[in-house]
């Protein structure tokens, strides 16, 4: 029996195919809809699966093309975030036999395929966990400097194979141990859901992101791109709170704080947190926002804004976290700019040993806090001399 599915966003479309397969199905995906029309009338598939919102042709021109110009009464269902009520309506009066909302599990999607076209004469018995097949899809980058001994593998391997909608990009900041190798061992049989970015000379953790999130921000199939620290201080399900906010509202980035509260984990050194207080006073103060904690290396952000957090080099290179919200009040005001940042408290977050910043280097950072103002004022000078000149 053989199945198409078609859906613009191949994070999904991978894991539905390998579950379809296990199963006993013929699958073929694609995640072009004009395309899939071409390949509906080479393959002649018994059931087509097909998603709404696509670019160009939409899944419901796609209906039409199937029952109306083809005249052809294959089964037809829709998997889709559209929740619509018009949508659905419309879905089944052109002929549709199922109409699936994401998220929804891949147990429930196999059921539902099985009770429309049937099993497959030859069916496999296979253990399946219960994956959730997610309405949006997210890029991780992560940064990676000598981390051989605190890379989490093992982890990051287990929440891709049961999360979908996720590709982890790790960038080697040229490394000197077997990080790189590592991370290669850790891509290979996943190389649709990791990328290995490798720069050959250590620029620094703020260049190691930037790159990795212009890299990410290439792959068009990803609603929200965001960074996590290696060392798992911040866990990947804490990460997913994060781009649950982020998709239910309208900010453009969600930042994860360490700030300590009722029934979250957070620990810390106490002599790392008094300083951490001081500097993020200082910060505070810059910024002109009530933020308790800029430097949670755990952030997310919606892909239109990308290019205006990271497009040029960082003028620091530990605390980027601040020029990013800089740039983003320079560009679009004070006002508007804090209306588009959400600091959301972690459930957990825990200090790992080996930490890269000492405290020499911490009173490092109010030089470079220093330096960020001097800089950025110079931004906010030039752009409203320029907004004169406009109104002029």
């Amino acid at each position: 029996m053989k199945v198409l599915a078609i859906d613009d966003q191949q994070l999904v479309l991978l894991p539905l195919q390998k579950r379809l397969v296990e199963l006993g199905y013929e699958v073929e995906i694609e995640t072009d809809a004009t395309k899939g029309l071409e390949l509906y009338e080479a393959f002649q598939p018994d059931l087509v699966i097909v998603d709404i919102n696509m670019p160009g042709l939409s899944g419901l021109d796609f209906v039409k093309h199937i029952r109306l110009t083809k005249n052809a009464q294959t089964p037809i269902m829709v998997l889709s975030g559209n929740t619509r009520d018009e949508t659905i309506t419309e879905g089944f009066e052109l002929g549709i036999n199922d109409y699936m909302k994401k998220p929804l599990s891949l147990n429930e999607i196999s059921a539902r395929v099985k009770r429309l076209i049937g099993a497959p004469e030859t069916q496999h018995t296979v253990a399946h966990n219960d994956v959730m097949i997610q309405e949006r899809c997210v890029g991780v980058v992560i940064p990676c400097y000598n981390e051989e001994k605190r890379l989490f593998s093992d982890e990051f391997i287990s929440y891709i194979d049961k999360h979908t909608g996720y590709h982890l990009c790790f960038v080697n900041d040229g490394s000197k141990d077997n990080t790189l190798e590592l991370l290669y061992k850790l891509q290979k049989g996943r190389e649709d859901f990791i990328t290995v970015y490798n720069c050959e000379k250590n620029g620094g953790k703020a260049e190691a992101v930037r790159l990795g999130m212009l890299h990410m921000a290439q792959k068009e199939d990803l609603d929200y791109i965001g960074f996590l620290d290696a060392d798992l201080s911040t866990d990947l399900s804490d990460f997913d709170d994060l781009v649950k906010t982020i998709e239910n509202s309208d900010f453009k980035i969600v930042s994860g704080s360490r700030i300590s509260r009722m029934g979250a984990n957070i620990t810390k050194e106490s002599a790392r947190k008094i300083i951490s207080l001081t500097i993020n006073f200082i910060i505070r103060k810059i910024l002109k926002m009530d933020f308790k904690d800029t430097q949670c290396g755990a952030k997310i952000f919606s892909k239109d804004v990308i290019e205006i957090a990271f497009g040029e080099k960082f003028v620091t290179q530990w605390i980027f976290d601040v020029e990013i919200f800089k740039r983003m009040s320079v560009h679009f005001g004070l006002k508007k700019a804090k209306a588009m940042l959400c600091e959301q408290p972690l459930k957990r977050w825990i200090h790992a040993d080996g930490s890269k910043l000492s405290m020499k280097d911490s009173v490092k950072i109010v030089g470079q806090l220093a330096q960020i103002a001097w800089v950025y004022r110079s931004k906010n000078t030039t752009n409203k001399s320029t907004e004169n000149l406009e109104i002029v």
